[in-house]
Protein backbone atom coordinates (compact mmCIF):
# COMPACT_ATOMS: atom_id res chain seq x y z
CA UNK A 1 0.00 0.00 0.00
CA UNK A 2 2.80 2.20 1.04
CA UNK A 3 4.78 1.68 -2.35
CA UNK A 4 1.44 2.41 -4.26
CA UNK A 5 1.09 5.83 -2.67
CA UNK A 6 4.94 7.18 -2.95
CA UNK A 7 4.48 5.94 -6.66
CA UNK A 8 1.30 8.31 -6.92
CA UNK A 9 2.91 10.92 -4.78
CA UNK A 10 5.85 10.98 -7.44
CA UNK A 11 3.42 11.05 -10.61
CA UNK A 12 1.52 14.05 -8.74
CA UNK A 13 4.71 15.60 -8.11
CA UNK A 14 6.11 15.20 -11.66
CA UNK A 15 2.58 16.80 -13.28
CA UNK A 16 3.18 19.83 -10.43
CA UNK A 17 6.50 19.90 -12.51
CA UNK A 18 5.63 19.80 -15.23
CA UNK A 19 2.83 22.16 -15.16
CA UNK A 20 5.42 24.64 -13.50
CA UNK A 21 7.41 24.71 -16.66
CA UNK A 22 4.71 25.51 -18.78
CA UNK A 23 3.60 28.19 -17.02
CA UNK A 24 7.57 29.68 -16.86
CA UNK A 25 6.93 29.74 -20.70
CA UNK A 26 4.18 31.40 -21.25
CA UNK A 27 5.27 33.79 -18.54
CA UNK A 28 8.36 34.52 -20.78
CA UNK A 29 6.68 34.04 -24.41
CA UNK A 30 3.90 36.76 -23.20
CA UNK A 31 6.74 39.08 -21.68
CA UNK A 32 8.74 38.42 -25.35
CA UNK A 33 5.54 39.15 -26.96
CA UNK A 34 4.71 42.37 -25.22
CA UNK A 35 8.62 43.68 -25.68
CA UNK A 36 8.48 42.99 -29.28
CA UNK A 37 4.83 44.40 -30.19
CA UNK A 38 5.81 48.04 -28.32
CA UNK A 39 8.72 48.22 -30.49
CA UNK A 40 7.20 46.64 -33.67
CA UNK A 41 4.53 49.49 -33.13
CA UNK A 42 6.57 52.40 -32.39
CA UNK A 43 8.99 51.71 -35.54
CA UNK A 44 6.38 52.78 -38.06
CA UNK A 45 4.54 55.44 -35.76
CA UNK A 46 8.29 57.23 -35.46
CA UNK A 47 8.49 57.32 -39.29
CA UNK A 48 4.68 58.83 -39.49
CA UNK A 49 5.10 61.82 -36.94
CA UNK A 50 9.32 62.72 -37.94
CA UNK A 51 7.59 63.01 -41.67
CA UNK A 52 5.06 65.09 -40.18
CA UNK A 53 7.30 66.62 -38.19
CA UNK A 54 9.00 67.82 -41.57
CA UNK A 55 6.09 69.08 -43.20
CA UNK A 56 4.84 71.28 -40.49
CA UNK A 57 7.91 72.50 -39.93
CA UNK A 58 8.02 73.66 -43.59
CA UNK A 59 11.76 71.86 -44.50
CA UNK A 60 10.26 70.89 -48.09
CA UNK A 61 11.86 72.56 -50.87
CA UNK A 62 8.62 72.25 -52.96
CA UNK A 63 4.92 71.19 -53.56
CA UNK A 64 6.49 68.11 -55.26
CA UNK A 65 9.20 66.95 -52.01
CA UNK A 66 5.83 66.76 -50.33
CA UNK A 67 3.82 65.14 -51.40
CA UNK A 68 6.94 62.40 -51.66
CA UNK A 69 6.43 62.57 -47.90
CA UNK A 70 2.87 62.33 -47.52
CA UNK A 71 3.14 59.21 -49.51
CA UNK A 72 6.31 57.69 -47.45
CA UNK A 73 3.95 58.61 -44.92
CA UNK A 74 1.12 56.80 -46.25
CA UNK A 75 3.28 53.35 -46.61
CA UNK A 76 4.71 54.18 -42.89
CA UNK A 77 0.72 53.72 -41.87
CA UNK A 78 0.13 50.62 -43.96
CA UNK A 79 3.35 48.65 -42.17
CA UNK A 80 1.67 49.88 -38.82
CA UNK A 81 -1.55 48.74 -39.71
CA UNK A 82 -0.08 45.54 -41.13
CA UNK A 83 1.99 44.85 -38.01
CA UNK A 84 -1.18 45.66 -35.86
CA UNK A 85 -2.98 42.68 -38.03
CA UNK A 86 -0.43 40.25 -37.21
CA UNK A 87 -0.48 41.43 -33.29
CA UNK A 88 -4.27 40.54 -33.60
CA UNK A 89 -3.72 37.48 -35.44
CA UNK A 90 -1.03 36.40 -32.98
CA UNK A 91 -3.67 37.26 -29.72
CA UNK A 92 -6.59 35.64 -31.17
CA UNK A 93 -4.42 32.26 -32.21
CA UNK A 94 -3.15 32.66 -28.13
CA UNK A 95 -6.66 33.15 -26.82
CA UNK A 96 -8.48 30.61 -29.29
CA UNK A 97 -10.34 32.88 -30.73
CA UNK A 98 -8.98 31.45 -34.13
CA UNK A 99 -10.40 27.79 -34.54
CA UNK A 100 -7.71 25.63 -35.90
CA UNK A 101 -8.90 22.86 -38.17
CA UNK A 102 -6.09 20.24 -37.36
CA UNK A 103 -6.34 17.05 -39.74
CA UNK A 104 -3.88 14.45 -41.42
CA UNK A 105 -1.54 16.44 -44.35
CA UNK A 106 0.68 14.52 -46.84
CA UNK A 107 3.90 16.45 -45.84
CA UNK A 108 5.11 15.74 -49.43
CA UNK A 109 1.91 17.24 -50.82
CA UNK A 110 2.53 20.43 -48.30
CA UNK A 111 6.21 20.81 -49.01
CA UNK A 112 5.65 21.29 -52.96
CA UNK A 113 2.77 23.73 -52.16
CA UNK A 114 5.57 25.36 -50.19
CA UNK A 115 7.47 25.18 -53.29
CA UNK A 116 5.58 26.76 -55.51
CA UNK A 117 4.71 29.82 -53.93
CA UNK A 118 7.94 30.89 -53.25
CA UNK A 119 10.16 29.26 -55.92
CA UNK A 120 9.63 32.05 -58.33
CA UNK A 121 10.23 34.78 -55.32
CA UNK A 122 13.74 33.57 -54.94
CA UNK A 123 14.70 33.45 -58.77
CA UNK A 124 13.58 36.94 -58.69
CA UNK A 125 16.49 36.96 -55.90
CA UNK A 126 18.96 35.49 -57.86
CA UNK A 127 18.20 32.83 -55.30
CA UNK A 128 17.55 28.77 -55.24
CA UNK A 129 15.13 26.90 -52.81
CA UNK A 130 16.41 23.23 -52.90
CA UNK A 131 13.41 20.64 -51.08
CA UNK A 132 14.64 17.14 -50.21
CA UNK A 133 12.31 14.92 -51.10
CA UNK A 134 9.87 13.66 -47.89
CA UNK A 135 8.69 10.15 -47.46
CA UNK A 136 5.60 9.42 -49.24
CA UNK A 137 4.27 7.93 -46.19
CA UNK A 138 5.60 11.11 -44.37
CA UNK A 139 1.86 12.46 -42.55
CA UNK A 140 1.71 15.18 -39.49
CA UNK A 141 -1.51 16.46 -37.47
CA UNK A 142 -1.89 20.29 -38.52
CA UNK A 143 -3.76 23.15 -39.77
CA UNK A 144 -3.00 22.91 -43.48
CA UNK A 145 -4.37 25.92 -44.24
CA UNK A 146 -1.88 27.78 -41.25
CA UNK A 147 1.12 25.90 -41.59
CA UNK A 148 1.38 26.59 -45.25
CA UNK A 149 0.69 30.19 -44.24
CA UNK A 150 3.43 29.73 -41.43
CA UNK A 151 6.23 28.16 -43.76
CA UNK A 152 5.47 30.56 -46.35
CA UNK A 153 6.44 33.33 -44.14
CA UNK A 154 9.29 31.68 -42.52
CA UNK A 155 10.46 31.45 -46.43
CA UNK A 156 9.56 34.81 -47.47
CA UNK A 157 11.41 36.57 -44.63
CA UNK A 158 14.75 34.38 -45.45
CA UNK A 159 14.44 35.48 -48.68
CA UNK A 160 14.49 38.97 -48.07
CA UNK A 161 17.49 38.76 -45.37
CA UNK A 162 19.83 37.07 -47.93
CA UNK A 163 22.03 38.20 -50.76
CA UNK A 164 23.05 35.06 -52.01
CA UNK A 165 23.10 31.07 -51.50
CA UNK A 166 20.56 28.58 -51.51
CA UNK A 167 17.87 28.12 -49.04
CA UNK A 168 17.43 24.04 -48.04
CA UNK A 169 13.95 22.37 -46.69
CA UNK A 170 14.39 18.88 -45.47
CA UNK A 171 12.31 15.92 -43.14
CA UNK A 172 12.91 13.75 -40.81
CA UNK A 173 10.55 11.64 -38.50
CA UNK A 174 10.81 10.86 -34.49
CA UNK A 175 8.20 8.13 -33.97
CA UNK A 176 9.45 7.71 -30.21
CA UNK A 177 8.41 11.10 -29.84
CA UNK A 178 5.00 11.04 -32.55
CA UNK A 179 7.35 14.08 -34.14
CA UNK A 180 7.83 15.44 -37.64
CA UNK A 181 10.48 18.21 -37.49
CA UNK A 182 10.38 20.31 -40.76
CA UNK A 183 14.04 21.97 -40.95
CA UNK A 184 14.83 25.23 -43.07
CA UNK A 185 18.41 25.98 -43.19
CA UNK A 186 18.61 29.83 -44.24
CA UNK A 187 22.35 30.97 -45.32
CA UNK A 188 22.61 34.18 -43.00
CA UNK A 189 23.07 35.10 -39.61
CA UNK A 190 21.03 34.47 -36.30
CA UNK A 191 21.85 37.91 -35.66
CA UNK A 192 19.76 39.06 -39.09
CA UNK A 193 16.32 37.15 -37.49
CA UNK A 194 16.78 38.68 -34.21
CA UNK A 195 18.47 42.80 -34.93
CA UNK A 196 15.75 45.27 -34.13
CA UNK A 197 15.75 48.65 -35.77
CA UNK A 198 17.19 51.23 -32.88
CA UNK A 199 14.12 53.90 -32.15
CA UNK A 200 13.80 57.01 -34.31
CA UNK A 201 15.42 59.96 -32.83
CA UNK A 202 12.89 62.83 -33.14
CA UNK A 203 15.78 65.69 -31.75
CA UNK A 204 17.91 67.05 -34.41
CA UNK A 205 15.76 64.93 -37.05
CA UNK A 206 16.96 66.08 -40.70
CA UNK A 207 15.36 64.72 -43.70
CA UNK A 208 18.94 62.48 -44.71
CA UNK A 209 18.19 60.72 -41.36
CA UNK A 210 14.77 60.16 -41.44
CA UNK A 211 14.85 58.49 -45.17
CA UNK A 212 18.22 56.52 -43.71
CA UNK A 213 15.88 55.11 -40.81
CA UNK A 214 13.29 54.39 -43.25
CA UNK A 215 15.14 52.50 -45.72
CA UNK A 216 15.87 49.71 -42.85
CA UNK A 217 12.70 49.74 -41.58
CA UNK A 218 10.60 46.79 -42.74
CA UNK A 219 8.60 43.96 -40.73
CA UNK A 220 11.20 42.03 -38.51
CA UNK A 221 11.91 38.93 -38.95
CA UNK A 222 11.24 38.57 -35.20
CA UNK A 223 7.57 39.51 -34.81
CA UNK A 224 7.05 36.94 -38.02
CA UNK A 225 8.71 34.05 -36.02
CA UNK A 226 7.03 35.01 -33.09
CA UNK A 227 3.59 34.47 -35.52
CA UNK A 228 5.05 30.45 -36.48
CA UNK A 229 5.72 30.17 -32.99
CA UNK A 230 2.13 30.73 -31.91
CA UNK A 231 0.69 29.14 -35.07
CA UNK A 232 2.86 25.59 -34.18
CA UNK A 233 1.90 25.90 -30.59
CA UNK A 234 -1.50 25.76 -31.08
CA UNK A 235 -1.21 22.80 -33.35
CA UNK A 236 1.04 21.14 -30.32
CA UNK A 237 4.23 21.86 -32.25
CA UNK A 238 7.23 24.07 -31.62
CA UNK A 239 9.63 26.38 -33.82
CA UNK A 240 13.53 26.35 -32.78
CA UNK A 241 15.69 29.25 -34.10
CA UNK A 242 19.07 27.11 -34.54
CA UNK A 243 22.66 29.25 -35.07
CA UNK A 244 24.87 27.03 -36.96
CA UNK A 245 27.57 30.09 -36.74
CA UNK A 246 30.31 28.08 -38.58
CA UNK A 247 28.32 27.81 -41.80
CA UNK A 248 26.70 31.13 -41.07
CA UNK A 249 23.42 29.51 -41.20
CA UNK A 250 20.59 29.91 -39.32
CA UNK A 251 18.44 26.89 -38.96
CA UNK A 252 14.20 27.04 -38.55
CA UNK A 253 13.12 24.06 -37.09
CA UNK A 254 9.56 23.49 -37.35
CA UNK A 255 8.34 20.21 -34.95
CA UNK A 256 4.78 18.68 -35.92
CA UNK A 257 2.45 16.20 -34.17
CA UNK A 258 3.73 13.16 -36.18
CA UNK A 259 0.21 11.08 -37.91
CA UNK A 260 0.08 7.24 -39.17
CA UNK A 261 -0.86 6.81 -42.64
CA UNK A 262 -4.68 7.67 -43.15
CA UNK A 263 -7.37 4.54 -43.66
CA UNK A 264 -7.97 5.96 -47.02
CA UNK A 265 -4.76 6.62 -48.69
Amino acid sequence: MMNDEIEALKQELEQTKLAYQMAVQLSQFKSGFLAKTSHELRSPLSTLMGLHQLILSDLCENHEEEREFIEQAYKSAQKLLNTIDQIVTISKIDYSRIDLKNQVISVANLLETLYNFTHLQAINYNLQIIIETPNPDCYIHADSERLLQGLIILVETGISLIKRGTIKIFTSINKDKNLVKITVDIPCSMELWQSEIEPLEMSGLTLNSLKEWSQKLDNSPGMKCLLCQTLLKKMGGQLNLIDLSPQCVTRLQCLIPWSEIPESV
